[in-house]
């Protein structure tokens, strides 16, 4: 039996997780994006979606004002502030990505590897909810895996939409069936171009950073 439930996934894989940032390969990459975000998020009152364990939390409240991370899965938030983080810069909370809610002022939102698990359908309405709940010109900061020919996991299918799946096995031999999107340069600048200004993105071999301001 395959599972679509992919928190019931991550939140099952939450105390392994970190395991994908201690591959060799990947450490030069590593390092420059996490060089980047510090730059990035410097100053800035920070919202993190989706922060999983909080190896990115770690990297913004390095540099941020503050920053405010959240999870839908309670083994996640657990992992993330077990971090030894700054004193007073980071807070955490359960929320869903997709409904939450919140009554505090942001100059930055920060997404680690999400992007490739919203759908191409529904990219667009991702971004307009993000200015309606943070406002305009909020500084938008994104990470993501890009597809690496026999090292990424095979692409198992793709919908009528054009999403992209992978099947993922957990170690106790659970399957999952995943939704991992790997837009191109041109794929992102032609989705957001449109709805947000100064977009500027990275491109490495493993991973991309993307850099925007929602209009």
């Amino acid at each position: 039996m395959i599972n679509t439930d992919m928190a019931a996934y991550y939140a099952k894989r939450a105390a392994t997780y970190e395991e994908i940032y201690q591959r060799p390969e990947r450490q030069d990459e590593l390092l420059t994006l996490q060089v980047r975000v510090q730059e990035l998020m410097e100053g800035h009152d920070v919202l993190e979606l989706a922060c999983g364990t909080g190896f990115w939390t770690e990297q913004i409240a390095a540099t941020a004002k503050s920053v405010l991370a959240t999870d839908i899965n309670p083994e996640m938030i657990a992992l993330a502030e077990a971090k030894q983080l700054p004193a007073g810069k980071a807070t955490f909370a359960l929320q869903d990505i997709n409904t939450f809610e919140t009554d505090r002022k942001f100059s930055a939102c920060f997404l680690g590897f999400w992007w490739s698990h919203v759908g191409r359908q529904d990219q667009v309405r991702f971004i307009a909810q993000l200015r309606e709940k943070l406002g305009k010109d909020i500084l938008l900061v994104m990470i993501d895996n890009g597809y690496v020919e026999e090292q990424s996991t095979p692409i198992a299918r793709t919908d009528a939409e054009g999403n992209t799946y992978q099947f993922r096995t957990l170690p106790n031999g659970e399957r999952y069936e995943v939704m991992k999107n790997f837009p191109t340069d041109s794929g992102l600048r032609k989705k957001l171009s449109p709805i947000t200004r100064e977009l500027r993105i990275l491109r490495l071999e493993y991973y991309w950073l993307l850099s925007c301001r929602i209009k």
